[in-house]
């Protein structure tokens, strides 16, 4: 399978969305741009802000959509657009209710299960073929909550595991980056299975 061209981390901009769950693939693509060395720019054109990166010796382009995340799609088609990437060749990463927090999951393909950025993306694309990385941030229990969980401040405990499931995804991110998805796949979700303190080295 192609590597990855385009890493696009969902979220709502402006400080008061700031570390809000919803804003978990922001956070991704933040701690990505941090270790790199590098800044986003707005780009008005792509209706967001860019970044170049290079990871495993391999350059990508960062995405942050400016749209608010239900608009997301026309911001991540704009960018596909205007660098000539494919679907297959990106990468969305978003807050992910069915997950418990500490958790990251790489997917390709499938449903949006109620994600708006991913909803709109799809509604765009008119399909589903572009990787996922899921980052878990645990649901609130009732259907109903679901909305002022995800606009809402995770606990300081359900912090540091998101924080810790955003480390272990960068520590595979080369993998994915380079095309390898079912090693990148297999390190990930074997990562936190075997408990606290047996992490991979």
């Amino acid at each position: 399978m192609e590597g990855l061209r385009l890493i696009v981390g969902l979220g709502n901009p402006g400080p008061e969305h700031a570390r809000t769950r919803h804003n978990a693939g922001f956070r991704f693509v933040d701690e990505l741009v941090e270790k790199s060395g590098e800044r986003f720019k707005v780009d008005a054109k792509l209706f967001g802000e860019t970044a170049k990166v290079h990871v495993g010796g391999q350059g990508v382009w960062l995405l942050k959509p400016a749209t608010f995340m239900n608009l997301s799609g026309k911001s991540v088609l704009a960018a596909m657009r205007f660098w000539k990437i494919e679907p297959e060749q990106t990468l969305l990463v978003h807050d992910e209710l069915d997950l418990p927090p500490g958790v990251a999951r790489l997917k390709f393909d499938g449903g949006h299960g109620g994600q708006n950025g991913l909803r709109d993306t799809m509604r765009l694309l008119g399909h589903g073929r572009f990787h996922r990385l899921r980052i878990g941030i645990g649901h609130p229990g009732h259907k109903d909550r679901v909305t002022p969980w995800v606009l809402g401040r995770a606990s300081a405990g359900d912090d540091v595991e998101i924080a810790r499931a955003i480390d272990d995804a960068l520590d595979v991110l080369p993998l994915a980056v380079a095309g390898d998805f079912n090693e990148a796949m297999k390190r990930l979700h074997t990562n936190r299975d075997r408990g606290p303190g047996t992490r991979d080295s």
